[in-house]
């Protein structure tokens, strides 16, 4: 069901590129390009840390939906696709966060 949800909003996504954007919120958001969108996902972010510490469940959730939709939006304004994050998520399941964060390799 998760990733069924992904695939659609991906979808939506994808659409919203071709629209006005005085017509859709999402097609605002990549006409002002990429910083308005970055900027966006700080806001959605900082909402959400401040839920996580009211420690109200309904307002985690609300808030983590709005971060997780505009960090959608910039996968999809870069050509990305939800299914890339998952299959990295997938890679790292089963390995130790340690391991992993000493596997990457530093600029």
């Amino acid at each position: 069901m998760t990733t069924d949800v992904l695939r659609q909003l991906a979808a939506v996504l994808e659409q919203r590129k071709s629209e006005a954007a005085d017509k859709s919120y999402v097609a605002s958001l990549y006409a002002k390009g990429l910083d308005s969108i970055l900027k966006k996902i700080g806001e959605e972010a900082t909402e959400t840390v401040i839920a996580g510490k009211d420690g109200s469940p309904e307002k985690i959730v609300y808030e983590m939906a709005d971060l997780w939709f505009h960090c959608l939006v910039l996968l999809a304004h870069q050509g990305l696709e939800p299914g890339a994050v998952l299959s990295e998520l997938e890679r790292r399941f089963g390995l130790s966060g340690h391991v992993e964060k000493a596997s990457r390799t530093k600029p």
